[in-house]
């Protein structure tokens, strides 16, 4: 089962996400970090515009890897 949650920035969907996946006995994937983590290796490449194709070869060039916390 996969459960998705959607709103405005800073309205808790992380806290209200985590919370949810203790009481479920679920697995918590934090997309939005996995978001930041592209535009973080997008913007060191020193680039200010990017294509879908040069975003394409970026990810394609990174490793995302998430630790479960305790």
């Amino acid at each position: 089962m996969i459960i998705t949650i959607d709103g405005p920035a800073g309205a808790g969907k992380s806290t209200a996400a985590k919370l949810l996946a203790k009481t479920l006995n679920f697995q918590f994937l934090d997309t939005g970090a996995m978001y930041r983590a592209v535009a973080f290796a997008a913007l060191n490449t020193g680039g200010s515009s990017f294509s879908e194709s040069l975003l394409k070869q970026i990810v394609d060039g990174i490793t995302i890897r998430f630790e479960e916390s305790k």
